[in-house]
């Protein structure tokens, strides 16, 4: 019997599929035009989360090993490349539960982003981390982060260190035209593999 991981995997395979369709039709150069993905020799290169992925010209995509990149990942790679229009960030930072059908899963994408940040870091190994993985600094909270996730996607997160009877916060924010790139669904997946990152990048 699979089991859960399997499962999920599974049902991503029909919506890569489909995204494939769509983007067999397009040049890879109008590709690369509306999502700011780099034209190279034989495919595209497109940067999600520090790492370099391959898109080839049969649509496949590979990690920076050289692998086929894990199915979350396609999802979300292919899912961007054809809603990109070209179209810039606003530069306007909202929170999850302010996007289209995010404010029924807030909670739930609070406890495993910033509420797991809270818990695996202090403010200085935030710090450390934000600037490793190529933050730029806002001027938002305690601290605070820019990330461009993917080319016309970036994330923001701010932390809070607190005071007498408050405890620490930190909160992933999106750009207000985050969901014209990425469902929900989606950005609710980027938001913790960037603190899954962070995580890792401060030694939690």
């Amino acid at each position: 019997m699979p089991n859960a991981v399997e499962i999920w995997r599974q049902s991503l395979l029909p919506r890569i599929s489909e995204a494939k369709n769509i983007l067999t039709h397009l040049p890879l150069a109008e590709l690369a035009r509306r999502s700011g993905a780099i034209a190279k020799e034989g495919g595209l290169e497109l940067e999600f989360l520090g790492k370099k992925y391959f898109l080839s010209q049969d649509l496949t995509f590979f990690d920076p090993q050289g692998k086929p990149a894990p199915e979350e990942v396609q999802a979300i790679l292919f899912d961007y490349l054809v809603n990109a229009d070209g179209t810039r960030p606003s530069g306007e930072w909202v929170g999850f539960g302010d996007l289209p059908h995010g404010s029924f899963y807030q909670q739930a994408f609070q406890s495993y982003s910033g509420d797991e940040l809270v818990r695996r870091l202090s403010l200085p190994a935030f710090r450390r981390a934000a600037e490793a993985a190529g933050g730029i600094p806002l001027p938002l909270g305690d601290a605070g982060y820019a990330f461009p996730v993917l080319p016309l996607l970036p994330l923001a997160v701010v932390w809070w260190e607190g005071e007498e009877g408050l405890p620490p916060k930190a909160v992933v924010l999106f750009d207000a035209r985050a969901s014209r790139l990425l469902p929900a669904e989606g950005l609710a997946i980027v938001g913790r593999l960037l603190c899954r990152w962070l995580i890792k990048l401060g030694g939690g």
